[in-house]
């Protein structure tokens, strides 16, 4: 199958492409940029005028359920919402049932993706075996089956001993370590960030520190163990300082967010609302634009969605009761594009957050159109405005603080592999 994709604006950030450019594809990769190769003839021509052309999105966190929460997503359901969200590359968590803690699971989704070809689903191993915190995992044996990172998830580590194990291994065999920072005693079962919001609801309370505290710790171990981390999901400014500081010193760490963490703030809890119920919580306004500067200046380079489908009923409890998360696929692209509207970021910028940014977090080829590259490409018109509505989302999990939400960046086709695996219709 060969593509050509004509008359729209390419922005390839990772080659510092920003112009009037066709993009030709041929199989499964770019073959040309600008004018097409002699003797080239598409199968298909895609009339790009007043759109772009950007790189697939790469995602750093998405949680895809299967197997064993089936009632909350599936592999299909949530391929097919990424595909529909401009998504070419996920890289699931390993909190699945069983963990993703040896190679017959994570060949189990590796297989399943591939009969889907939707999008490109890479597994994150789990640092611990089932993620109990206590004993290292076979990351050999992970990273030989394609496992791309290591991470315990959302789960604490035993000790600092065990986290130093763990790094040492990892960097034995040259994996990304993914670290969610937050000590669990600061934590103690809080549900909401500590502060007015929550003392005039009467939740208990997450405080800033509980994050600071272990950024601090695991800034140290990354140093004394020379192991490639990574910061998941960052929430407070003071973080984002200590991540900043430490990049500046040498140490060769970096750092994402979750994109509703970069628009909503703690007083979006006000009235119990459940779909505001995140972990980390949402913090202050001076934390949201410590986040976004931070975004802005490099010191974040990855902007994912944190993805969390629920069924309806974790959502539908006393709020300190309910499950943590967002649906976040869907939600993306115009998420990080009223970033733009914001001007917190210019276009390139915001779209290197979610292309080349998160590839380059971990060596991937992905995120980028240069020829040779994976036929993977998201177009989108920018001028072109939609309503998210939960009941016309794809994923399984509807859980979301932005239903009703105006985004820019209406998506007219998702490109996987050189396939279209989305095209727009006129309901949305």
């Amino acid at each position: 199958m060969s593509i050509s994709i004509i008359n729209g604006r390419l922005i390839d950030p990772a080659h510092g492409i920003d112009d009037r450019l066709d993009l030709h594809i041929d199989g499964e990769v770019v073959v040309a940029v600008g004018d097409a190769p002699a003797e080239f003839a598409a199968d298909e021509i895609i009339d790009a005028r007043n759109q772009v052309i950007c790189p697939g999105l790469v995602d750093l966190a998405a949680s895809l359920r299967e197997p064993g929460y089936e009632h909350k997503a599936t592999l299909a359901s949530e391929a097919a919402a990424a595909a529909r969200s401009g998504i070419t590359t996920l890289l699931c968590t390993p909190d699945t049932n069983p963990v993703i803690d040896n190679a017959a699971v994570v060949e189990l989704i590796h297989r399943m993706a591939r009969k889907l070809a939707q999008a490109r689903i890479l597994a994150t191993g789990a640092l611990t075996r089932g993620l109990n915190g206590e004993h290292l995992s076979e990351m050999a044996a992970l990273k030989q089956t394609g496992c791309v990172a290591v991470s315990n998830a959302h789960y604490p580590l035993a000790s600092t001993l065990v986290e130093r194990r763990a790094l040492e291994y990892a960097a034995t065999f040259g994996l990304t370590v993914f670290l969610r920072s937050e000590d669990r005693h600061l934590r103690a079962g809080g549900c909401v960030h500590e502060g007015v919001v929550s003392t005039r609801l009467g939740l208990p309370g997450i405080p800033s520190a509980a994050e600071s505290v272990a950024v601090a710790r695991d800034l140290a171990l990354a140093q004394h163990t020379q192991a490639k981390v990574h910061f998941r999901n960052l929430s407070t400014q003071t973080a984002a300082r200590m991540i900043r500081e430490a990049q500046a010193s040498g140490i060769l760490v970096t750092a994402d967010v979750a994109a509703h963490q970069l628009h909503l703030t703690d007083m979006d809890v006000d009235g119990f609302d459940a779909e505001c119920h995140v972990s980390p919580p949402f913090r202050t306004l001076s934390d949201r634009e410590a986040l976004r500067r931070a975004v802005a200046d490099g010191t974040i380079t990855a902007i994912c969605s944190d993805h969390q489908p629920h069924e309806p009923d974790a959502k539908q409890r006393p709020f300190p009761e309910t499950e943590a998360g967002i649906s976040g696929l869907e939600t993306l692209l115009g998420l990080t594009l009223r970033l733009v509207e914001e001007k917190v970021l210019d276009l390139p910028t915001a779209l290197a957050r979610v292309t080349q940014g998160p590839a380059d977090i971990l060596g991937l080829p992905y995120g980028r159109l240069g020829i040779g590259s994976p036929a993977d490409v998201c177009i989108f018109e920018p001028e072109q405005r939609w309503t998210l509505d939960s009941a016309d989302m794809l994923s399984e999990g509807r859980n979301t603080p932005f239903d009703g939400w105006d985004f820019p960046g209406r998506i007219s086709h998702t490109i996987f592999n050189g396939r279209v695996v989305y095209r727009a219709t006129d309901k949305r």
